[in-house]
């Protein structure tokens, strides 16, 4: 478990910065509404095409078409023929997407093949720019939505609306058409990408419905004056109810890249080679896919998309009731809580590593979330929920680094002299085993010490003593690391280490004895290698002792400090190490040691060893004896326990240290 104040701090980072997302979320400035964007032209690439729906098909004016009738505009000669084959052929609805401003000798024509085939809509657009004043058009007018509902709350999103000048057909071709809708293509002004599409535009006091909505609302049977608009929520369309924002857009859903939709040549149709079957009670949207006339859009499905297929599109999801809907501000800011606050949550408590492998398993499960839902025609904001998370785990890495890391460094630097690296990392990961300033704990505490090491050093040059040392206590250190052991300090030849802190073990009196026996084992190869080297041999005591001493970091704070152990204890162990000369034993343990390996005694966990009494003393500076035993390994490991308790006698009171 990490420390509490740490935990907190870690929640504190990622509560602070989900609130600042979540306010940029409110305010939407506009490098977030750029990534947002992005992501959801990506959200496109991933769900990929949709099935277009049959009842909705394209006369495309292509390459072909301009090869065999020449180049564009044609002749509305062939434009009336055109109306004449589509209407033979008993299509449901003719929507061009190509205006017809200025007049042409053939507009009579024209204008009779669209009033005798009765399934024309025309289209207008409306000039934003231009501040000229708004003309009154009663053809126009006629093709207004004139079914509002709620219009007052206009006062607070009004409408998009053009003041600007009309381009409209010539009148005698606007008399003839069945309806007037507008074509206007309103794209994002942070990219120039077309991704709404504006159901509704407002000109003198009058809404007017795209193209793809007219073309849409004709084909179910629903007359202009039946389309009921809903005032800033949506529009319904007959049963259908096709939910927009404020001002009358929705996001268009496009089907998929150019050609989704069935595309047939007018060059084909003008022919008489395409099959009555193919157009009959089907929508035909008429307009420019041919590179050369340059009515392509950038989309989020490509970046040379005729404006066609946005209204095929925009069409086709009317029919079948397949919309994008845009999460609402609050469904977005529950999203980005709650996905800021779990990962929040788990980073508290983890480290650098995992904290990175559950990071990019929150950034994946956040993208396909967005990804199923979008596919589920749902728009959900990523951009701030991705980021949020990516400066989650930036902003508590950092902390990790500034603060903690500094702190781990301390405690690496503290313990790496004392412990084996697995304690030290456990440390690190639990810091507040290691209390500053000390705790009263029982520890087993094992001292060392190299016999008639005075002698041997007068005896030898200062070189030889600290070489043929430092091998030795090299040895020794290895062994007490391997063993668990806490290496307190050397004191000349002697070594004092103990077990059970900062790591806490229910073995520790067993885990001390036996690492005094492999020291005693370690010391006897060593004396065979330097016999052979014809260098001096040493020989060491060990004395082991169970019982309550302080533990902890002990010094002058800021200037030297040590984790160390004090106490009444740590003294008699001392004692102990010296009278193993007395004894002439390698090992002397304490009855208080013997009480603390009982456990591992029953459990039969001792084995080849033997535990032989030796004395009860009272050492000096203490009042109170103590039984001594020494522990020695037998010829098998395999036999069981050999213990000769202490010989009953007097006490004897020992005058040396």
């Amino acid at each position: 478990m990490k420390s509490t104040t740490s935990k907190k701090v870690r929640i504190a980072i990622g509560a602070v910065i989900t609130s600042i997302f979540c306010l940029l979320l409110f305010f939407s400035p506009a490098f977030i509404t750029l990534i947002e964007l992005k992501l959801y032209d990506f959200r496109f690439r991933l769900r990929g095409a949709l099935t277009p729906p049959d009842n909705v098909v394209i006369a495309a004016i292509d390459e072909k078409s301009l090869k065999q009738l020449g180049r564009w505009p044609w002749s509305r000669k062939i434009l009336a023929d055109l109306v004449d084959r589509l209407a033979e052929a008993d299509a449901a609805v003719v929507a061009f997407d190509v205006i017809f401003p200025e007049p042409e000798p053939n507009d009579p024509d024209f204008a009779r093949s669209i009033e005798e085939a009765g399934i024309v809509v025309l289209p207008v657009a409306f000039d934003f720019e231009q501040m000229a004043q708004p003309v009154q058009d009663p053809i126009l007018e006629r093709s207004a939505l004139v079914s509002l509902e709620h219009v007052e709350r206009y006062s607070s999103f009004p409408p998009i609306m053009s003041g600007g000048i009309l381009t409209v057909p010539v009148s005698r071709l606007k008399e003839s058409a069945r309806g007037l809708a507008h074509i206007n293509m309103l794209p994002d002004e942070l990219d120039g990408t077309l991704r709404w599409e504006a159901l509704l535009l407002g000109h003198d006091r009058s809404l007017y419905p795209s193209l793809a909505l007219r073309a849409a609302s004709d084909f179910m049977g629903v007359a202009t004056e039946r389309i009921v608009v809903d005032a800033t929520q949506g529009i319904k369309v007959g049963k259908t109810a096709i939910p927009t924002d404020h001002w009358g857009r929705i996001p268009i859903n496009y089907y998929g890249r150019g050609h989704t939709f069935r595309h047939i040549s007018v060059a084909d149709i003008l022919n008489g080679t395409v099959k009555r079957t193919e157009l009959e009670n089907r929508i035909v949207f008429v307009g420019a896919t041919a590179i050369g006339i340059f009515d392509l859009r950038v989309t989020p499905v490509s970046a040379v998309l005729p404006g066609v297929e946005k209204n095929a599109s925009v069409a086709a999801s009317i029919l079948e009731n397949r919309f994008i809907r845009k999460a609402s501000l609050t469904q977005d800011m529950l999203f980005l809580v709650v996905t800021g606050g779990i990962l929040t949550l788990l980073l508290s408590r983890l480290r650098l590593f995992w904290g990175g492998v559950v990071t990019l398993a929150a950034g994946g499960i956040v993208v396909i979330s967005g990804v199923v839902l979008f596919k589920l025609g749902i728009w959900i904001n990523l951009a701030c929920p991705l980021n949020n998370i990516l400066v989650i785990f930036v902003s508590v890495t950092a902390w990790n680094y500034t603060f903690e890391e500094r702190h781990s460094r301390h405690i690496r630097a503290m313990f790496s002299s004392y412990v084996t690296q697995t304690i030290v990392n456990e440390l690190i990961n639990n810091p507040e085993m290691a209390k500053l300033g000390g705790e009263k704990r029982v520890v087993t505490i094992l001292f060392s010490d190299v016999k008639g090491f005075t002698s041997f050093s007068e005896q030898h040059t200062p070189e030889e003593v600290v070489s043929l040392l430092n091998e030795y206590l090299g040895a020794m250190t290895d062994v007490i690391l391997k063993w668990g052991g806490t290496l307190d300090k050397f004191i000349g030849d002697a070594i004092v280490v103990f077990w059970n802190a900062p790591h806490l073990t229910d073995d520790h009196a067993e885990r001390a004895v036996r690492c005094a026996l492999e020291m005693v084992q370690k010391l006897q190869e060593l004396q065979q290698k330097w016999q052979q080297e014809g260098k001096p041999l040493l020989a060491a005591g060990i004395g082991i002792n169970t019982g309550d001493a302080v533990v902890g970091n002990i010094g002058a704070e800021g200037k030297k400090m040590d984790y160390t152990i004090i106490g009444d204890q740590v003294n008699l162990t001392s004692r102990v190490e010296s009278l193993t000369r007395k004894f002439d034993a390698d090992i002397l343990i304490t009855e208080g040691t013997l009480v603390a390996l009982q456990p591992a005694i029953t459990a039969n966990r001792i084995q080849g060893i033997a535990i032989r009494g030796m004395q009860r003393v009272i050492v000096k500076g203490k009042e109170q004896p103590v039984s001594l035993y020494g522990v020695e390994l037998q010829e098998d490991s395999n036999f069981p326990l050999a213990f000769i308790e202490c010989p009953e006698g007097d006490v004897v009171r020992m005058t040396e240290k």
